[in-house]
Order: structure tokens, then sequence, then C-alpha cells
């Protein structure tokens, strides 16, 4: 799997379902300027990724309020997107997931971002946080059987957001409104100090 941290995010050019609707060109670029959660997901019809899939729609509009978009991906056709969106989700589907949904029918963007599983041929549950600028800011790659965590994504936007207001840099199990530090000796030192009193 590449490292794509601190690097550009690979651009990609493809076809998406949005809702009730096919979208013919969705690219990384028409969204600089916005923070993307890029969320890669084995397949349509499947079972732990639509509990995924609602429970970042459920949290839409907190990435929203924090400039971000989200884009989900997988090997499916544009059409098995729709039919899974519309379906239930009492039904195993993603009804009212607004966001788009990417179809890489060709497996090239799981392959650039090095998400391809080697034999089954379907994207792990790659996820990579994207900053305003097109560059990885963090990537976190499950297994499939293993979800992920809605929450830590926004806690690391934060930390992220953060960071680049006012160059303190974020500890371990950091939340918006604590302290960060100056990343210097004396910064550790001063933050260490605080803690532990």
């Amino acid at each position: 799997m590449a490292v794509l941290v601190g690097k550009s995010a690979p651009e990609f050019c493809a076809q998406a379902a949005q809702e009730n609707k096919i979208i013919d060109e969705i690219t990384l670029n028409q969204f600089l300027g916005k923070y993307v959660i890029l969320l890669f997901y084995p397949l349509d019809f499947t079972f732990v990724c639509p509990t995924e899939l609602h429970a970042f729609q459920e949290a839409h509009a907190q990435f929203q309020a924090r400039n971000a978009a989200i884009i989900g991906c997988s090997i499916d056709s544009v059409y098995s997107h729709l039919a899974w969106l519309a379906t239930p989700r009492k039904k195993g589907g993603i009804e009212g997931v607004k966001y788009p949904i990417i179809s890489d029918i060709h497996k090239t963007i799981a392959q650039d971002y090095g998400v391809l599983h080697p034999t089954d041929g379907i994207a792990l549950r790659g996820l990579f946080l994207i900053d305003r600028k097109g560059i990885v800011r963090h990537q976190l790659v499950n297994d499939l059987p293993l979800g992920r965590s809605v929450p830590e994504v926004l806690r690391l936007l934060d930390a992220l957001q953060s960071y680049e207001k006012h160059g303190e840099v974020c500890p371990a199990n950091w939340k918006e409104g604590e302290k960060g530090m100056m990343p210097t000796r004396e910064g550790l030192e001063r933050y260490v100090t605080t803690e532990i009193g």
C-alpha cells in the first residue's frame, strides 16, 4: 500500500451517483478549497458498508460546517449505486445518503490510492483526509470486516484545522477546545507541566 500522506492526492475523473441522478463527471480538482473525506468501501449491497455510509450521512452537516465534502467510492457501476440509493435502509440500502458515490468500475482510483485488494479486486476500507490544496493529510485503511469511526474522522479534521489556524500541534486524544502545543521542546514542556499539574 502506498503512503500518500504529505503528497498530492491522485486526481480522478469518473461518473458518480448522487441521490437519484447520475453525475457524468466528478473530479477531485473541483473540490479544491474544501477539505475532502474520500471514503472507499468494498461493494454495494453488502453488510458493513451501509452502516458506514449512513454514519457519515448522519454527520454530513457536521462535515459541511467544517467546509468538508464527503465522497464515497467503490468499484460498482453508477447503476448499482443508484439502485442501492433507492433501497430503503431497513432493507440494507442507503436511501437518504446525499453525498456523491463514485463508480470506480475500472478500479483505477482504488489502485492509485493503494487500496485495491490484491486478490479480491475490490477496495479495502480506505479513508483519506485531503486538505484544501489537495494534499493528503491522513489516511486509514481497514480490512474488510472492520468499520470506521466517524467521530475519529471529525476529530482529525478538527485537529488539522486547529493546527492550520493556530500553528499548534495536537497531542494524543486531543479534542476540539483543548490546548495544543507549540512544536518545540519548550512547547512540549509547557504542555506536559500543565497536564501533570
